[in-house]
């Protein structure tokens, strides 16, 4: 078992400091992006990719956790599946994006500008994103995603370059013609047509390149060709269209919020609103990550029927909280930080004007996340256990309860509103996800370790807390280099407290450190035989 921990703990760890790397470039994005479009150009970009997330969702059907399971029952099938799966993406991505502009044409919010031009850019961006995620699939299997790491740190990388081409040397605020009136800058020109879309461009390249270094990665493992073996796809889909619907739903409750918040309070308040994303989107991809690497042998584990797949999940649930509940407490005391780094003065707070930032927005979301890192725990379990159709109810009713909500607070709290919407779903969804674990799948969690998890996190909490003025006078917060670096140093102050806390408190023991720290053969991936002893 611990040398099977060390693996996932090693394939996991790789995509997660590669989620820090790319999400380090996303923060430098998001705060050029704020900087030179301003908050109504910033939240018309966001409303973009938002809009066009509720479509694009449908590619997925499931299908990377599904072949993730059927490769790893049969790896001699891996080739089949793999080329089987990109041609039904590839498919489904190309008509969603088609049928994604055609519904921008009659959005209101995107008649009279180039949003449907927009939505059309955005989603070949995705079409190259979406290759990259199902080809990686082979990858996950291996626990070789270290390339996929790699590939998407260069993909944005080049984005990241030629944003900065194009907001420094090609149009640097200049009084283009062709302004778009809801586009407005910092200064007393609009940013034009082609500035805009160019910022789009760079999405394109990036996810290009993304795509690209995954399969000259891939091909080394497993042959890459899309086939056409419709026996399969009618197997396939049949097995995963319950569990797509259900991410579907997922993202309906996830995005629909900045959608509706478009439409009833415009770019600005989607700009409020989504500004945080970004710093939630990097960290909720731990569990997706983590989950993604346990898979493969939960399910071989609940295979045997022998009750390793407990240790699995108990191991799973130790990870997950000792990782997310440091993280919603620290946001929840620095938020206000992290919003003046990745944006502007007109994206914080100013209560005693009456108006709430993306920092509250952020402390609120925060606990969205917690929640969100259960779910993927216990919506994997059930992926595992083939269970994944009890999903599909799960996301209609949170769905719905995600826009009613959405509807009847909007008018009162207007972006905290949505957040708030946002977090009474996730809730939901936990509850029903553990309900359905257990119905399901024989677990019994042990809270030992949780209970410490809880103390460690509560006194780095009050710590920062009450560091957090010193450091910042400390250091002062006169530019963005100083604010930088008296948050980073709250950063890592916390996290020495909290992991101290830990070592005394035994939360994080020297067998669990060294089970981390230790692999056998290197970075070598044990063959399906030993993979299988170690879990027994």
């Amino acid at each position: 078992m611990a040398g099977t921990a060390r693996k996932i703990l090693f394939n996991t760890g790789v995509q997660v400091a590669a989620k820090v790397i790319v999400g380090l470039f996303a923060v430098v994005i998001l705060k050029l992006l704020t900087t030179y479009l301003g908050k109504t150009g910033y939240g018309f970009y966001k409303s973009i990719f938002e809009f066009l997330a509720l479509f694009a969702i449908v590619a997925d059907l499931g299908l990377f956790t599904i072949g993730v399971r059927e490769m790893s029952k049969d790896r001699e099938k891996e080739a089949m599946v793999l080329g089987n799966l990109m041609s039904i993406r590839t498919i489904v991505i190309v008509l969603m994006a088609i049928v994604a502009v055609i519904a921008a044409i009659f959005m209101p919010a995107f008649q009279g500008n180039i949003g449907p031009i927009a939505v059309a850019m955005a989603g070949l961006a995705t079409i190259f994103a979406i290759l990259t995620g199902t080809i990686s699939s082979a990858l996950q299997v291996h626990l070789k995603m270290e390339w996929n790491s790699i590939a998407s740190i260069l993909g944005k990388l080049v984005t990241l370059g030629y944003m900065l081409f194009v907001i420094f040397v090609w149009f640097p605020h200049s009084c283009d013609v062709d302004s778009i009136q809801f586009l407005s800058s910092n200064g007393s020109c609009n940013i034009s047509e082609n500035n805009f879309l160019q910022l789009l461009v760079a999405a394109i390249i990036g996810n290009f390149v993304m795509a690209a270094v995954t399969f000259f990665a891939t091909r080394k493992i497993v042959k890459v060709t899309y086939r056409f073996d419709f026996k399969f796809w009618k197997d396939v889909i049949w097995k995963a269209l319950p569990y797509g619907i259900a991410l579907v739903l997922n993202q309906v409750y996830f995005r629909i919020g900045s959608i509706m918040l478009l439409n009833m309070r415009g770019p600005d308040a989607v700009a409020i609103y989504t500004a945080p994303l970004t710093i939630l989107e990097a960290a909720g991809i731990i569990p997706l990550y983590f989950m993604n690497s346990i898979l493969p042998f939960l399910t071989r584990a609940l295979q045997q029927k022998d009750g390793s797949h407990k240790k699995i999940i108990q191991y799973s649930f130790d990870f997950l909280m000792m990782t997310a509940l440091p993280i919603v407490a620290g946001t929840i005391v620095l938020a206000y930080q992290f919003i003046a780094i990745v944006s502007t003065k007109e994206f914080l707070s100013r209560l005693s004007e009456g108006f709430y930032g993306s920092d509250i927005i952020l402390q609120i979301l925060i606990f969205a996340l917690l929640f969100s890192f259960l779910n993927g725990l216990f919506g994997y379990m059930l992926v595992a256990s083939n269970h994944q159709d009890k999903l599909l109810w799960r996301n209609l009713v949170g769905a719905l309860i995600t826009i009613v909500l959405t509807w009847l607070l909007i008018p009162i709290l207007d972006e905290r509103g949505a957040a708030i919407a946002n977090v009474i779903t996730e809730i939901y969804i936990t509850v029903v996800s553990f309900w359905l674990a257990k119905r399901y799948v024989k677990f019994k969690l042990n809270l030992k370790t949780f209970w410490k998890i809880c103390l460690s996190t509560a006194i780095m909490a009050t710590t920062l807390y009450f560091a957090k003025d010193f450091v910042l006078n400390f250091f002062g917060v006169e530019s963005l280099i100083k604010q930088v670096i008296a948050v980073t140093g709250l950063v890592g102050f916390g996290a020495a407290i909290y992991f101290g806390v830990m070592l005394l408190t035994r939360g994080l023991t020297p067998e669990m450190i060294n089970m981390i720290r230790k692999r056998k053969g290197g970075a070598s991936v044990a063959s399906s035989a030993e993979v299988e002893d170690e879990i027994k």
